[in-house]
């Protein structure tokens, strides 16, 4: 899952523009961004894992590991996701989130790509592909993103 992280100073900021981003983004579900966009400020790698639903191998991403204090944002649209007091460390080799930043930011689609059947989570403004979901994660609601 490739994010961006906010930094600590933003993160007050982030939280107080999140409703009015969120519901103005319902609106408007769709950037508008084409292919060429996407491929001329994204990585190729970032572009292969968000545009392409791909996965970069675990224990290598620069999320992984850090912990510091702030929000997590689609690197495709800029949208918060996750917040880092939802961040935790499932030992998956991934970013591991319990819950997202607010309801409805992130949508699940099935996805049998690896030929068995597993939840795709995907971000609802852009449709970047943020990974899976798995019912392994800690209580109340046992989801790890």
């Amino acid at each position: 899952m490739h994010i961006l992280l906010k930094s600590k100073e933003d993160k007050n900021e982030c939280y107080n523009n999140i409703s009015h981003r969120f519901y103005s983004q319902q609106r408007n579900l769709k950037t508008g961004k084409t292919k060429e966009n996407y491929k001329n400020s994204l990585t190729p790698e970032q572009y292969r894992i968000t545009r392409e639903g791909g996965t970069e191998a675990p224990f290598t991403g620069q999320y992984c590991t850090l912990f510091e204090l702030g929000s997590y944002l689609c690197i495709c649209c800029g949208t918060p996701l996750f917040n880092s007091e939802a961040k935790y460390d499932s030992g998956s080799g991934w970013p591991d989130f319990h819950e997202t930043i607010i309801e409805g930011v992130i949508k699940y689609e099935d996805d049998f790509s690896s030929g068995l059947k597993q939840t795709e989570v995907k971000c609802s403004t852009c449709d970047a592909h943020l990974g899976h979901v798995f019912d392994d994660g800690p209580p109340p609601d046992f989801k790890r993103y």
